[in-house]
Formats: structure tokens, sequence, C-alpha cells
């Protein structure tokens, strides 16, 4: 059983996609921190000083000066600024995805395109040995 498990662990295509379960989560923190610390307050200085990270619609009782007051009074509230956050992540991180899969599939149909190698001489020497005795028969 341990052997079993050893094969199974140890396939290409398992340690190809732990690496790339890795990477991903390490590339979505990237994202975030892009969209969370670049892009979201230069789209908040471009909307007046907004702070989308900070919008939301409270469904309870009372006034909020801010979101995390809210949450901590326990209002319900939908938090449509960081919903706003999360679509902008997503659209960098398919968009990013996009290019990472379309510079693949051109490296992919480079490999296609490349000629074959030159068979081995053995070979072209054997098919000429063999064309020579065809035209003799």
């Amino acid at each position: 059983m341990l052997k079993e498990f050893k094969e199974f662990a140890l396939k290409g295509n398992l340690v190809d996609l732990a690496v790339g379960f890795i990477l991903g989560g390490a590339f979505g923190t990237i994202v975030s921190s892009l969209v969370n610390d670049i892009m979201m307050p230069i789209l908040g200085r471009l909307t007046g000083g907004a702070d989308f990270s900070d919008m939301f619609l409270n469904l309870g009782e009372g006034t909020f000066t801010s979101l995390a007051a809210a949450r901590d009074a326990g209002a319900p509230v939908i938090a449509y600024g960081l919903f706003i956050n999360n679509i902008i992540a997503f659209v960098i991180m398919a968009f990013a995805l996009f290019f990472v899969v379309k510079a693949m599939n051109n490296l992919k149909k480079k490999e296609a395109a490349a000629p074959p190698p030159a068979p081995p001489r053995q070979e072209v020497l054997l098919e000429e040995i063999r064309n020579l005795l065809a035209k003799q028969s």
C-alpha cells in the first residue's frame, strides 16, 4: 500500500499540479496586493477619494462610519466595495492567465512546426540499399 501511494504521489502530473497550485496561491496574493494597494487607491482618487473597500450598504438600524464598525456591531451589511475589489482582481488574474495560456499555445505551435530531426545515417543508407534493390528487380 505504501508503494502504491508513493507511485501515486510521485507521478509527474500530480507534482505538476501541486507546483501549479502553490504558484497559483502566490500569484493570487500578488494580484490581491496589486488591486488593493495600487489600483484601488488610483480608482478612488479618480472617483473623488472614494475607498471601495469601505463601501457598504447597511441593512440594519444605526449608522456606521466604516465597514469594520458595522461588522463589529453585528449589523447586516452588503459590502459591495469589497465585491468590486474582487471583480477587479478576477479580471486582472483572468487577463494574466490568458496571456500565459496564449504564450504556452504559441510555444506548442512552434514545436509542432519545427521540422522533424534528420534520420540517423544508418537508416538513410538502408533506405538507399532498399531502393537500389527495388530497381534491380
